[in-house]
């Protein structure tokens, strides 16, 4: 039989099981529909079986070729951070328990945390807040001011029917004072019931409270109507200002001008940054005598390799030519665009230079805006912002690290419609990258595949027990009501798959249960277990 005749036959095949499928569902369906009527019940546990088998066999569930430019089932979820019906509107200004004054801390996407965080607290305080003060005296020292980085009316009036926010205390008012505000530092992570007993109390007898160094100092388990403010404030109502949009949109359309789509790729590799988690690439003596020096500046780190090898722990960043590595393996072709967002990287254009091998088509805002960018160099904090537009409105979004502009931009990524993001199974990819050697190509690429099934920003992935909301914006993002037109619309896509390896479907096992279509991993999953898994993963 001829190649073409066999082709056809199969691809009957395929038609003909796809459409078994459907029909199944649909008398499935069918068959809740009539036990609801009759019962006055919704067979729940039914319906969602039948959700999930048909989803698994569309390879929507975890276990089929991934699409490395897209999620299949991102029109599955839509964004929700409205107000509920019984939300009670704020207060007048004048009718506020006081005046909250907020200095940040940090870098831009810090700061942004701690200020999406005082929005919430001015909430729960039934407070005013002054619109935040920036952090000009950190390792950054950039002297900007909020209103040089966002649109100050527009922070405003969005949070309107949420808090009242003013630019500054009125001057009679602080005239009227007998003492100057009052300054505090909250401990992190504290519990809004926190706010209430330890905060407000100070907040009515003295008026104006300043609250320093506000980074991380609300909880990360809200109710749900304080979760959807923190994605109100978060995604709606930061809005840079004109001229970083300006110049941040331009960027983007000379990266689409040179190609339909192209992956932002956000690298922290500093100096500091490495010697902070105590983490060595092999660079001899040298290298640990520079990081050791480092290290140096906080007094209250423990000894590097106390606890073993950070990398192998997946404390560590992939270097750039790792990250290369990881992208080829994982499908993307060498005539990919690349948009480059970082610092400063130990070893320079040496380190970089493998990365540019693998992507020659590699760019950054330096080599993309030339004069444009000279009036922010000044300023770190607009140069991130016009990093994060570029890396916003990426098809692909890569880092190789968990700080805060990843975690940002992984949240928003998800709540604006799950934009493929891809963030590095550190643990499993270290191990392997200290193997590549000893097995081929075609191995190599099947099991970064493997090892990134649950961290390719998929709805469905797993979530640690330790992810932060600003990654993982969970009380924002509801779930479309089942149907099928919307998975049997979803069509297999031609991408993901590179010359030496056409795709390859996970053979990994999740450790877990899955609730609403979520993979819950077990918290009771030991190190030991773990290493386990890791010596599996590596044997061939």
């Amino acid at each position: 039989m001829s190649i073409e005749m066999k082709e056809s036959k199969k691809g009957r095949q395929s038609k003909k099981v796809k459409k078994q499928r459907t029909v199944v569902c649909g008398v499935v369906l069918f068959a809740l529909g009539l036990i609801s009527l009759f019962t006055g019940h919704v067979a729940s546990n039914l319906e969602w079986y039948s959700q999930k088998h048909y989803y698994y066999n569309k390879g929507l569930g975890g276990h089929g070729p991934i699409d490395i430019w897209r999620s299949k089932s991102s029109n599955l979820y839509y964004a929700c951070s409205q107000r509920s019906p019984l939300y009670a509107p704020p207060p007048h200004e004048s009718l506020s328990n006081g005046y909250l004054l907020i200095a940040a801390s940090g870098g831009l996407n810090q700061q942004r945390v701690g200020i999406t965080d005082a929005v919430v607290v001015a909430r729960v305080l039934n407070a005013t807040l002054v619109v935040p003060q920036l952090d000009h005296h950190s390792f950054w020292k950039d002297d900007s001011d909020f209103a040089n980085i966002f649109d100050v009316d527009w922070f405003i009036s969005f949070l309107a029917k949420d808090i009242p926010v003013v630019k500054r205390v009125p001057d009679t008012y602080m005239r009227s004072l007998d003492k100057p505000p009052y300054t505090m530092r909250v401990p992190r992570k504290s519990e809004p019931q926190y706010y209430l007993h330890e905060v407000l109390p100070t907040l009515l007898r003295r008026h104006v409270v300043q609250l320093t160094k506000f980074d991380y100092r609300l909880a990360n388990d809200l109710d749900e109507e304080l979760q959807r403010l923190r994605c109100r404030a978060n995604y709606h109502a930061f809005r840079f200002t004109k001229p970083l949009q300006n110049l941040g949109h331009k960027l983007v359309m000379k990266m689409r001008n040179m190609a339909k789509r192209y992956i932002a790729v956000h690298l922290r590799f500093e100096p500091d940054f490495l010697a902070f988690y105590g983490c060595y690439y092999n660079g001899g003596e040298r290298e640990k005598q520079e990081f050791g020096e480092i290290r140096k500046r906080w007094t209250n780190l423990p000894e590097a390799g106390l606890d073993g090898d950070p990398r192998k722990r997946g404390k560590c960043p992939l270097t750039p030519h790792e990250v290369g590595l990881m992208l080829r393996a994982l499908g993307f072709n060498n005539d990919t665009y690349i948009f480059g967002a970082f610092g400063e990287i130990y070893g320079g254009e040496e380190t970089l230079q493998p990365l540019k091998k693998l992507f020659p088509n590699f760019y950054t805002k330096e080599m993309l805006a030339d004069q444009e960018l000279q009036p922010f160099l000044p300023f770190s904090s607009r140069l991130a912002a016009i990093d994060y537009i570029v890396c916003d409105e990426s098809d692909v979004f890569v880092t190789n690290n968990n700080g805060n502009m990843a975690k940002i931009l992984a949240g928003r990524r998800r709540y604006m419609g799950h934009k493929r993001t891809i963030r590095p199974n550190a643990r499993k990819l270290s191990a392997l990258f200290m193997q590549r050697e000893k097995m081929t190509w075609a191995t190599f690429c099947n099991k970064v595949k493997s090892a990134q099934r649950g961290f390719m920003g998929e709805p469905n992935e797993i979530r640690s027990r330790r992810a932060d909301f600003h990654e993982y914006p969970s009380s924002c993002i509801c779930k479309k009501p089942f149907n099928l037109t919307d998975v049997d619309n979803q069509t297999d896509s031609e991408y993901g798959r590179n010359e030496e390896d056409q795709g390859v479907n996970s053979t990994t096992q999740t450790h877990g249960m899955i609730i609403n279509g979520v993979v819950m991993k077990d918290a009771s999953l030991s190190s030991s277990q773990e290493e386990k898994e890791d010596d599996d993963f590596l044997a061939d």
